[in-house]
């Protein structure tokens, strides 16, 4: 069996309905990446090196089994604690086999392994400590999505990929983080081609929930898509980026508008609109992002000639949502000046 037949699933597809434009909220209430009303008390209080509130967070989501909201305070959490440490050492001293100080834990060392220029290196000394949380986690995804990271920047083999694939899929069939982590596996950058990686979107998404964000997924596989000139990969047409907008879309209206829970989702589904110039959509979606702007896919580094530069991605977002508003406006103006040329210069012209 190859890695994406490993991967998929089966069939079930979806139409796009069409709301309303919303308006968009004022520049000054837009946040980048707030966190919801459960994280926030949890990093207030690690801000002053109480690991409590985080502690009963994760127990809490490990215990009733909310792996998707568990997956993003994990990652939060040891964001957090890249720059603010100081709690989760005093976490890990107060309490060292607790299972979720060990996965923000080994959240925050595979973070700073992926950025060391010895990645894959710095990546396979942490094998004990991805072993330990995994392990460890007999009904949890959330490890196996961080295990699914590790091991693509380790270079570990198809094998390997594909076992761990199994793990989290048996604990967590549409587990977004997970899929997202199979996706990157299977991109053009990595082991696969935007062809493999749309196979696999598309077919997970429709084996998912109506409300569940992997019907979001090929959305992503447009984002890598879109970031690479067309004639590049000529396999993946257009029209194929413009169905995986509609699929998002589908998503997103079900969903009320500004709700923090597909944020990231309806951020990714904007920059496409925009990038595929479908702009009354775009502003349509602006308007259900509200003020949840998020750091994905907006601080992603762009090409400055052979280089990379990282833009602010709130300032970026805002200029973005600023064109998007701008824009109907400016071709409603070309439209006016095509007129009166041809007015002046057809036969009734002057």
């Amino acid at each position: 069996m190859s890695l994406f037949r490993a991967l998929i699933g089966a069939v079930h597809p979806a139409r796009y309905a069409p709301r309303p434009a919303a308006g968009f909220v004022p520049d000054d209430d837009v946040l980048l990446d707030a966190p919801d009303g459960r994280l926030a008390p949890a990093l207030v209080a690690a801000a002053l090196a109480d690991p409590e509130p985080a502690a009963k967070l994760l127990a809490t989501t490990r215990d009733s089994g909310e792996w998707e909201d568990r997956d993003r305070y994990v990652t939060r959490l040891a964001t957090f604690a890249y720059s603010r440490g100081d709690w989760l050492a005093h976490w890990l001293s107060a309490s060292p086999g607790d299972p979720d100080a060990l996965l923000v834990t080994a959240q925050l060392a595979v973070r700073r392994a992926w950025e060391s220029p010895a990645r894959a290196e710095r990546l396979r000394e942490l094998d004990p400590l991805i072993a330990t949380v995994t392990e460890g986690a007999p009904h949890d995804p959330v490890p196996w999505r961080l295990a699914l990271d590790h091991a693509r920047g380790a270079h570990a083999g198809h094998g390997v990929f594909e076992s761990h694939w199994e793990q989290a899929v048996r604990r967590s069939p549409h587990h977004y983080g997970c899929h997202v982590a199979a996706l990157k596996y299977l991109s053009a950058q990595w082991y696969g081609s935007h062809r493999a990686a749309f196979d696999f979107a598309e077919e997970a998404a429709d084996d998912a929930a109506p409300d569940s964000l992997v019907r979001a997924l090929p959305v992503r596989a447009a984002y890598d898509r879109l970031r690479v000139p067309p004639d590049r990969d000529p396999a993946v047409p257009q029209a194929r980026i413009d169905r995986a907008a509609d699929r998002a879309l589908t998503l997103s209206a079900a969903f009320p508008a500004g709700d923090p829970w597909p944020a990231e989702v309806r951020n990714l589904l904007a920059y496409v609109l925009v990038e595929r110039g479908r702009w009354a959509e775009a502003r349509e979606e602006f308007g259900r992002i509200g003020a949840h702007a998020t750091s994905f896919p907006w601080g992603a580094a762009r090409s400055a000639g052979r280089g990379s530069v990282r833009e602010d991605p709130l300032l970026r977002f805002l200029a973005v949502r600023d064109r998007v508003r701008r824009e109907p406006v400016r071709r409603a103006g070309f439209r006016d000046a095509g007129r009166g040329r041809a007015g002046r210069s057809g036969p009734g012209g002057h």
